[in-house]
């Protein structure tokens, strides 16, 4: 994996806004419309293509694929792993798990989830998980080609981690059912790897299952559960090389209060347990950015490097250039120069139907980013 050893680098989570015939063409898909099926494949390689040179104009250095092709940064497995079938919600049951943070700002969530499309129904394990690999392979396939030519330092795919896909109700525990998905999301990892990418795992849940624990359990307790995500990410990425794997932790994508979440520090320790070479955490966002601090405490280990989200996916303001180089400072400080890549907090869409900024927005946002890591590379070499 590529360091800042001559200026900062910038990347950012992985996934753009889709185009809008884009997001109609998924859209007729998902919801059992005629569609032409070459032509969103056609579609799809051609805004793979058009978000590589997007993100090069930007003066972005280690780009993605934009996940163009995913109906949302979790719910794709839907279409790659056997074993699943889409349910019917329950009498009363909302389609999305209710949050400590809902019940503090009950009329708030009220009205904003109303705003936030659903993209998939919730699934449930009904036999042995298994994965299709021709959805990756065209994933591959299609970044590739977009990256021909493309003057960039590297290159890397999301992909999510082994939590998100299903109720179980096939295994006989759910350490089994885990495992299971674990062993599938394996081949993913590896396809992505084997192809010359930088593999991302996408964690929001290791914080963000805390604001989910209902009632409210001790820190000590859930850092044992969350404890036991890392060993099953570390399972799930077995084989594969550290220095080609990068790992993304948030406090969820969506514009709420976040006045429940769990505290970096609380968790900091077991983001650097999983067996990767980069850490993506967020760092700009109004809840999080003071956050900064913990780093004067915690060592970064020798030969990691932190992505530090130096532009937030939380305001359509664009963050101007000297603040960027001011944010990317402060960690190049505490944790060293050349083990700081400048990020994005999150993805500026977590689906095919959920932009959490406008995209020209988001373009002008990693010019800024690319702007103030030049100013910052300026300063410090």
């Amino acid at each position: 994996m590529k360091r800042s050893t001559e200026r900062i680098l910038t990347t950012h989570v992985g996934s753009l806004v889709r185009p809008p015939d884009l997001r109609e063409m998924i859209r007729a898909r998902e919801s059992g419309n005629p569609y032409d099926r070459e032509a969103l494949a056609a579609r799809v390689r051609s805004a793979v293509a058009e978000a590589v040179r997007k993100q090069v104009e930007c003066g972005i250095d280690i780009v993605s694929d934009g996940e163009q092709g995913k109906l949302g940064f979790n719910t794709y497995t839907n279409q790659r792993l056997g074993g699943f079938e889409p349910r019917a919600l329950r009498p009363g049951e909302h389609p999305r798990p209710r949050r400590r943070d809902w019940d503090a700002f009950p009329e708030f969530y009220d009205e904003y989830w109303q705003t936030q499309p659903v993209t998939a129904p919730p699934q449930v394990c009904t036999g042995a998980v298994t994965y299709e690999r021709d959805a990756v392979a065209t994933d591959i396939q299609n970044f590739k080609e977009a990256l021909q030519g493309a003057r960039v330092e590297e290159a890397f795919m999301p992909a999510i981690a082994p939590f998100y896909q299903g109720e179980n109700r096939f295994y006989p525990t759910e350490q089994a059912f885990l495992t299971a998905v674990a062993d599938a999301l394996h081949e993913e990892y590896q396809a992505i790897v084997d192809a010359g990418f930088i593999l991302q795992i996408d964690d929001p849940g290791l914080p963000t299952q805390w604001d989910a624990q209902i009632p409210a359990i001790s820190v000590a307790e859930y850092r044992k559960r969350a404890a036991q995500r890392v060993e099953l990410v570390n399972h799930a990425l077995r084989g594969i090389p550290e220095e080609r794997v990068r790992y993304h932790i948030c406090w969820g994508s969506w514009h709420g209060p976040h006045v429940t979440d769990l505290p970096l520090r609380d968790v900091v320790d077991l983001m650097l347990q999983v067996r990767a070479q980069a850490y993506s955490v967020e760092a700009a966002n109004p809840r999080h950015e003071h956050e900064y601090h913990v780093w004067e405490d915690v060592k970064l280990p020798e030969g990691k490097i932190l992505i530090p989200g130096v532009i937030a996916h939380t305001t359509n303001t664009v963050e101007h250039p000297e603040l960027v180089k001011e944010r990317i400072m402060r960690y190049a400080r505490l944790v060293g120069r050349e083990n700081v890549i400048a990020g994005v907090d999150c993805g500026f869409a977590q689906g095919a139907f959920t932009a959490r900024v406008h995209p020209t927005i988001a373009w002008a946002k990693l010019k800024s980013l690319a702007e103030g890591a030049a100013l910052a590379s300026q300063e410090l070499w």
